[in-house]
């Protein structure tokens, strides 16, 4: 497989998916330009090699063309970072895209509008009247998908070589994060630096283990971890189970949690889950206790409580200090770990220390020669947050991709260059 650092990119015009969806406030000034920042290295690399560059992303999730998912909002910014005169297209397969895409000369780059602007790039129908019968939607994915290869095949005009270095819509099978490949040969079709880094961390962490592994799974629902669940305990020494997800398990165990979160039509898929584990001989490490709140704010009155034993009308936030102890000797003991949500509503101050436990446990692991992913948007939060990012092998970009990667699933926008192996 051809690789970015191999590839000379002196005149050759690069089309580059880049994930530039981020976050604006009410006057289209961005928040925060993490993504944005990270496809600098691709980015550079291609115009120092003399090569020019035509940017294609989304940003938010539009229903048609709409002002307030212009990518013209950050143009400036892209240009301010890159240093060069960001050039902008008002349509991404118009007129204008394609004289402007034709007259690039090296060293300049073309930021093309945004791409779902077009219902082409996720070849989902729009405009279906409500109530619409079977046969009409059929009939509107269908129509979708004939202009949804004119619309690829547009994209792929543009340039010589496609470049994919947005790891968090790899698991889309979109037009410009899988189907454009299509138009390029093996060696005209790569992974930008940044996708590199995440295709490498996911491989390490799933492939290449060093025993302890350990996962810690956090979030607040059964329903939505199942499938990545199921495939670590075919993996994991250790998976630690925490955050909302918790209280499924100890009421599924025949514990009392007052009215803390739980998904009463999970209990019997969590107690298969426990049963599951021990067949397989996985540690599956739960709460013994939790600190409870009167109500869901940060000014709650608190206390501490065995997590099977919640009073009526208290709720678990966090987890407790017996628990941070046994989550911490599990986790510093770990080679191989892998984190994907927080422990309790870290959002509330007074509800953080479970998650920074655990976050600094982690540090401390790697610092000892552990490999250690983080992924997921309130795992990556948490570790922003605590300031303890650098601490960590590596910090996921990709919520939804890293999930289903995790998961044992096939990401279209990275077979579309190369075959990721999650072996079972």
């Amino acid at each position: 497989m051809q690789t970015i650092d191999n590839f000379n990119f002196a005149g050759k015009k690069a089309f580059v998916r880049v994930d530039f969806n981020v976050p604006l406030d009410e006057n289209f000034n961005i928040t925060d330009d993490t993504r944005i920042r990270a496809a600098l290295p691709t980015l550079k690399k291609i115009l120092s090699d003399g090569g020019s560059v035509i940017i294609g992303s989304h940003l938010g999730r539009p229903k048609g063309v709409n002002d307030t998912f212009s990518l013209k909002h950050i143009s400036a910014h892209v240009s301010k970072l890159l240093g060069v005169d960001v050039q902008f297209a008002n349509d991404c397969i118009g007129e204008e895209a394609t004289v402007k895409s034709v007259a690039l000369q090296p060293g300049e780059v073309l930021l093309l509008e945004n791409l779902r602007f077009y219902a082409e790039e996720e070849g989902k129908p729009r405009g279906l009247a409500e109530g619409a019968s079977d046969e009409e939607k059929s009939v509107a994915k269908k129509a979708v998908k004939e202009s949804q290869k004119k619309f690829t095949e547009t994209l792929a005009s543009y340039a010589d070589v496609y470049v994919n270095d947005a790891f968090g819509t790899a698991h889309r099978a979109h037009a410009s994060t899988a189907l454009i490949a299509d138009y390029f040969d093996a060696d005209h079709k790569l992974f930008g630096y940044l996708m590199e880094k995440e295709v490498s961390a996911v491989e390490k962490v799933m492939n290449d283990i060093n025993r302890p592994f350990t996962a810690i799974m956090g979030g607040s629902k059964v329903s939505s971890k199942i499938e990545i669940i199921e495939n670590l305990l075919g993996k994991v020494d250790n998976l630690i189970i925490t955050g909302g997800m918790t209280y499924t398990f100890t009421k599924a165990a025949g514990g009392k949690i007052g009215r803390s979160i739980c998904e009463d039509d999970k209990l019997d898929l969590a107690a298969d889950l426990v049963k599951k584990a021990r067949e397989k001989g996985v540690n599956l490490v739960l709460a013994v206790d939790a600190k409870i709140a009167d109500r869901f704010s940060n000014d709650a009155t608190t206390d501490y409580a065995d997590v099977d034993k919640i009073p009526d009308g208290w709720e678990g936030l966090d987890i407790g200090p017996k628990t941070e102890a046994i989550y911490a000797d599990v986790i510093k003991a770990s080679k191989t770990i892998l984190w994907n949500g927080p422990t309790g509503v870290f959002e509330f101050e007074n509800f953080t220390h479970g998650s920074r436990t655990v976050g600094e446990a982690i540090v401390e692991a790697t610092r000892n020669g552990a490999f250690s992913l983080v992924g997921g948007g309130d795992s990556v939060a948490c570790v922003n947050k605590f300031g303890l990012a650098d601490g960590v092998s590596y910090v996921s970009t990709g919520g939804g991709a890293l999930l289903e990667a995790i998961e044992g699933k096939v990401l279209p926008g990275i077979k579309a260059i190369k075959e990721l192996r999650i072996e079972n």
